[in-house]
Order: C-alpha cells, then sequence, then structure tokens
C-alpha cells in the first residue's frame, strides 16, 4: 500500500505545483487614494462679491434729471 501511495502522492505534487505557477506571478499594483481637497477660498470670496454688490449698489450709476453743463467755447 505504501507503495502505490508514495508514487501517487509525488505525481500529485507535481501536478498541482506546476498547475498553480501556470500563469505566472501576479502583481497588484494599488492605486493611490485621491483626496479631494477643500478650496482655497474659504470664507475670502463671498465677503468679496458682498462688498463689490455693496459698492454697485450704492456707488452706482447718477439719477440726477439735469444734464451736465457744457463747458464754455475757448475763443
Amino acid at each position: 500500500m505504501k507503495t502505490i501511495v508514495a508514487p501517487i502522492l509525488a505525481a500529485t505534487l507535481a501536478i498541482s505545483a506546476s498547475a498553480a505557477y501556470a500563469g505566472g506571478p501576479v502583481v497588484v499594483v494599488e492605486e493611490p487614494e485621491v483626496v479631494a481637497e477643500s478650496p482655497a477660498s474659504g470664507a475670502i470670496l463671498p465677503l468679496l462679491l458682498v462688498g463689490i454688490a455693496l459698492c454697485v449698489a450704492l456707488c452706482g450709476g447718477d439719477d440726477d434729471d439735469e444734464p451736465a453743463a457744457a463747458p464754455a467755447p475757448v475763443e
């Protein structure tokens, strides 16, 4: 019985070992994780936009009804 088991075990190991390496080594490449950064403007951009909007509203167009006086002609 031992004479039959030893060659069968050796043949099984030889076949399974060659099948295990048949495809070559598997190399797993891990991709680096991409982390989204917070915007650098933070609270500066909204404050800037509010300031511009206030300037447009308060310093805006001239609503005078009288036209500007024309300069006197030079003689």
